[in-house]
């Protein structure tokens, strides 16, 4: 089996929410009750239309949906309320196989970064608590940059930093929007759905396509050099 990873050049970028952390579905019920404290209904279709985008076009949505009146500011600080209960009451809920995926890249000295569309202080929180905040090379965060996921410019920017080239980095995404993305950047993109599944058009962008981050680190260690 070729190799697509090596310790000199290989670069492994994580999306965070639907990737690491099972926090999309805590998302959804936290706007949904934010929502409802202020009046509004959120369907699911108009959530999901959300996700793997940055908050400056999470508030485009939400008052294409609504409306021009609709108080996105203070419904988005409820919301972050409910969240932040729930993680105080149930902790990070932490996707299959992450610790084992990087236990494995820093066995074998590969680097890796976040590029999350989440806000710097929100992300920053969620990866200190799972205690995986500090086992990352670099993390840039949505509110960081201008444009959103499906522009490649997180990815980018992450490669500059990290002085890796495009094609030797690997993304590990969940959601389609960030597929486009780590495609459009002209990476390597592996798709672990979440609670979007893909569509034809985005499996042709999908360099492979896997359940979990453990049958991701399986792959990885029948690969790496």
């Amino acid at each position: 089996m070729n190799s697509i990873l090596d310790e000199h050049n290989s670069l492994v970028i994580f999306d965070m929410d639907g990737l690491m952390f099972d926090t999309e579905k805590v998302s959804f019920q936290s706007f949904m009750k934010s929502c409802e404290f202020y009046g509004y209904a959120l369907d699911e279709v108009t959530f999901r239309r959300t996700i793997g985008v940055n908050l400056i076009r999470v508030k485009e949505i939400y008052q294409q949906r609504f409306g021009k009146a609709f108080p996105f500011d203070m419904v988005l600080a409820k919301k972050l309320e409910f969240a932040a209960q729930y993680i105080e009451d149930n902790g990070v809920p932490i996707k299959e196989g992450l610790y084992e995926l990087l236990d494995f890249l820093a066995k074998n000295k590969i680097k890796k970064a976040v590029a999350t569309s989440s806000n710097r202080k929100t992300a920053m929180h969620l990866l200190a608590l799972a205690n995986v905040l500090k086992r990352f090379d670099y993390a840039l965060y949505g509110d960081e940059l201008k444009k959103s996921k499906p522009e490649p410019d997180i990815f980018l920017a992450v490669a500059k930093k990290m002085n890796c080239l495009a094609e030797n980095c690997i993304v590990l995404e969940d959601s389609p929007l960030g597929v486009l993305a780590g495609y459009r950047a002209g990476m390597k993109v592996i798709m672990v759905p979440d609670l979007l599944q893909p569509d034809e058009d985005t499996k042709k962008l999908v360099f492979k396509e896997m359940k979990t981050l453990l049958e991701v680190k399986k792959y990885f260690s029948d690969t790496v050099i």
